[in-house]
């Protein structure tokens, strides 16, 4: 087992980077006029994120220092707002006329904002520049930014949801830790084997879907890939593989039973509290830079692996979901120009290899996700952290909210949350999701 890495990994940033910083300010006189300011002082712009603490803020806060130094023309300013707090008061700022100049937001509603007039289209900037950002980025990702045809943000990173397993749990059970469970059925098989039950009590539980994904996530699972959208836009809520999802979940819940999973929730939490690292846990499904957490919490003799999330029967492949971040201009911003080309350096190869060297994130760009999986500064748990990543994606489904279907969620999340406490079966669940949401598209086209 590698030996656990906690401190921050940093690098100078080479001239290739640094070059890429040229643009800034060419092009016309008129964009090199609004970026260098008046006499030769620095464009000053800000820059909002939610990376507040630990190693993402170290990251980003050298990143920010790099680019500051590597060039004369452009100034920024970070500024950590808390999450959920950065979008209410970005919303604010738009209104009052005084946002940020650059912001992360959600990939999944870059749309919602387009259509809305809160973010700058950029497709002119990208246009520019040859339409190069297109090969940068994984296709799926690029596909989220546009509206209209033009592109409104630039994609940062994202994530890909799989499976931790406790290795040396799976030895005591009797499993291969070298064979994870590829399909549902396996998966149970597995889980039963690693639970161990002691009179009325549970002190271990094998695994249990709904800790850390939804059961939108299996749904898609199992429906080959289709979220409870197609890609025309339809809604496919009631499906039959997605009734057969969520009964399957419901059979985990009656197993188990509502109390034994209500009493271990109420026991979960971070570090030394996590029910996997404790040995509370066999099996966990979690979002792929959860690594970053068994970094800085669990022992160094820790033995864990991870996996695809099993398909749902063999063959129909291993689909997961992924969201992430984007990069935007909000409207009303003063420098555009200025705050596109800092967008750019946060997206170039080797600043995107920084930041993922520290925060496990899977990033945006192709190429310096495909460096990572062989970085010489990560160990080869690291490198396996990223080559697993890097396949993922590759049945890892992204849902922009539809722009006829704005509030949808609570529509379905509701009529799940009601089979689950045993209002209703998973068929008449999904029946009444699909209606309320028909109904919300019908009022909004």
């Amino acid at each position: 087992m590698a030996k656990r890495r906690t401190k921050w990994l940093s690098f100078t940033l080479t001239a290739g980077a640094a070059l890429l910083l040229a643009a800034c300010g060419g092009g016309n006189e008129e964009a090199s006029d609004n970026n260098a300011g008046t006499d030769g002082e620095k464009v000053s712009i800000e820059f909002w994120s939610f990376w507040g603490s630990g190693l993402r803020r170290d990251a980003i806060e050298e990143i920010i220092e790099d680019f500051n130094t590597s060039q004369d023309e452009i100034e920024v300013e970070y500024v950590y707002q808390p999450w959920g707090d950065i979008w209410t008061k970005s919303l604010a700022s738009i209104a009052a006329g005084d946002p940020p100049d650059v912001i992360v937001q959600d990939i999944n509603s870059v749309q919602q904002r387009a259509e809305a007039e809160q973010s700058t289209n950029i497709q002119e900037y990208i246009e520019q520049d040859g339409n190069e950002m297109e090969s940068t980025f994984y296709p799926h990702l690029w596909e989220t930014v546009f509206y209209e045809d033009n592109a409104y943000a630039l994609p940062f990173n994202t994530d890909t949801q799989v499976l931790f397993y406790n290795k040396d749990a799976f030895e005591e059970a009797g499993l291969d830790p070298e064979a994870p469970p590829a399909t549902w059925e396996e998966l149970e098989e597995y889980a039963r084997a690693l639970d161990v039950k002691a009179g009325n009590s549970w002190e271990r539980i094998g695994f249990y879907p709904l800790w850390n994904l939804g059961a939108d996530v299996w749904a898609l699972n199992a429906d080959n890939g289709v979220s409870w959208f197609d890609e025309e836009g339809n809604v496919k809520i009631n499906t039959p593989k997605k009734v057969e999802a969520l009964e399957w979940v419901l059979e985990w819940q009656d197993y188990y039973g509502p109390e034994t999973i209500n009493s271990y929730e109420a026991e979960f939490g971070n570090g030394v509290a996590d029910p996997f690292i404790s040995g509370l846990v066999g099996i966990r499904a979690q979002n792929i830079n959860y690594y970053t957490n068994l970094l800085e919490n669990a022992p160094e003799d820790f033995n864990f692996g991870v996996a695809p999330l099993p398909e749902y029967e063999e063959g129909s492949g291993n689909w997961s979901w992924g969201g992430g971040f984007v990069l935007e201009i909000p409207k009303g911003a003063e420098n555009p120009e200025a705050s596109y080309e800092f967008m750019k350096y946060l997206t170039s190869t080797e600043v995107q290899e920084k930041f993922g060297l520290n925060s496990f994130d899977i990033m945006a760009n192709q190429e310096a996700n495909t460096n990572l999986i062989e970085h010489p500064d990560l160990d080869e748990e690291g490198q396996m952290i990223y080559e697993m990543a890097d396949r993922n994606l590759e049945s890892t489904v992204i849902t922009p909210v539809p722009l006829t279907a704005p509030d949808f969620s609570p529509l379905v999340n509701e009529q799940i949350d009601g089979a689950m406490l045993g209002n209703q079966s998973a068929q008449e669940a999904l029946n009444a999701a699909q209606a309320s949401v028909e109904n919300l598209v019908e009022q909004n086209q």
